[in-house]
């Protein structure tokens, strides 16, 4: 039975160095602490530094975007305008963050997308990722006095310690329109979300 969540079994990838850690909500909780170990390591000729903020000279970040440092915009990647990025963001390579979109405090693989109108709070988001417009991945309990986020393995929920948690999105995988996760939600590679559905894996032991 299936007790820990590792990263490598949603996203193939290896994480920066340095950047291992037993599971994704401890990398998320604290993000601004590794990205800003990360930003002493990049290579000055490749990135253009305002601050905690290295932007990859190939990347295109749009008038009326916001990037809040610490943040990391790898190769090739657009930042449309409206966007809004805080809290500790790493994009690897070939993202978009499209208008209207906010990203916090996640780690996003190379040549995944949020479309527009977008929230992704807190998470780990696999390669080649697709968030359809609208569609929201929450981070925080807000409902109940307990704000603690549990998660769902093959042995039952397991407590993570935080109280700020939003998901793993694996590779490939494709959230529609519209579409809420609550928090805590673990998607396998190649994972389909419907458009305008809920999923909150928390309540429901069947996931998706």
């Amino acid at each position: 039975m299936k007790t820990a969540v590792n990263v490598s079994d949603y996203i193939a990838a290896l994480l920066p160095a340095g950047l291992a850690v037993a599971a994704p909500w401890q990398l998320t909780s604290q993000a601004e602490y590794y990205i800003g170990l990360l930003l002493a390591t990049l290579p000055a000729s490749e990135y253009v530094r305002d601050g905690e903020v290295a932007i990859h000279r190939s990347s295109t970040v749009e008038s009326g975007a916001v990037v809040k440092g610490p943040a990391i915009i790898g190769p090739r990647c657009f930042i449309a305008a409206g966007a809004y990025l805080r809290g500790g963001v790493w994009l690897e390579a070939d993202c978009i963050i499209g208008p209207g979109a906010e990203l916090k405090t996640t780690f996003m693989f190379a040549g995944s997308k949020l479309a527009h109108f977008n929230f992704v709070g807190d998470s780990l988001i696999g390669r080649d990722v697709n968030l359809e417009a609208g569609s929201i991945v929450a981070n925080y309990r807000n409902e109940r006095e307990d704000k603690e986020i549990l998660v769902r393995t093959e042995a039952g929920l397991i407590a993570t310690g935080v109280t700020k948690f939003g998901a793993v999105l694996g590779d490939h995988s494709r959230i529609g329109a519209n579409a809420v996760l609550a928090p805590g939600v673990l998607l396998l590679p190649h994972a389909i979300v419907k458009r305008g559905s809920v999923l909150d894996q928390e309540q429901d032991a069947g996931g998706a």
